[in-house]
């Protein structure tokens, strides 16, 4: 059995190789998709996972607004506010697949990434949890990869800097 279950494990881990190098191929042969993939790849911490995934789940990239695609996503805040009452906001629906690679890009990116980092860190420093600070964190990527993917420019830290984060 235990050999059984290894040389399936070696089957699917050979089976994910060949797709991940399928769909790079295809990224490099598609002149929109390559220019995409170069462009979101100049920001810290975007990797290719979180790329591929954008790529495949979110063509209305860079065609909505900052709120739409964060509704789309998933990251949005929400209110479910009935009468005078007044309740925690919450993130619900959009596309879990997204969502999930999202905040795995937004916990690496509350290290590693300088502007990320400092939203992270002044959000904690007002008192909000640490899991509202990442869903913040989610939302503010997205946003960042938004804006860059309408404008066609490439990450300049300053100038995305001063548009989305006022001090």
């Amino acid at each position: 059995m235990k050999k059984s279950l290894k040389a399936h494990i070696t089957c699917l881990e050979r089976e994910l190789r060949m797709t991940d190098t399928d769909l790079g191929e295809m990224i490099k042969a598609s002149p929109v998709w390559r220019e995409r993939d170069d462009l979101l790849q100049s920001v810290p911490g975007v990797g290719p996972v979180l790329l591929r995934t954008l790529l495949a789940d979110s063509p209305e990239l860079g065609r909505l607004s900052h709120g739409e695609i964060a509704k789309l996503v998933g990251v949005a805040p929400l209110s479910r506010d009935p009468g005078t009452m007044r309740g925690r906001r919450f993130v619900q629906g959009g596309r879990a697949t997204l969502r999930a690679v999202l905040y795995r890009a937004a916990l690496v990116a509350t290290k590693r990434h300088a502007v990320i980092r400092a939203f992270h860190l002044r959000l904690l420093a007002a008192g909000k949890p640490k899991k509202h600070g990442r869903v913040a964190c989610m939302r503010t990527l997205l946003t960042i990869l938004n804006v860059m993917a309408r404008t066609a420019q490439v990450w300049a830290m300053n100038a995305i800097a001063s548009v989305l984060l006022p001090a």
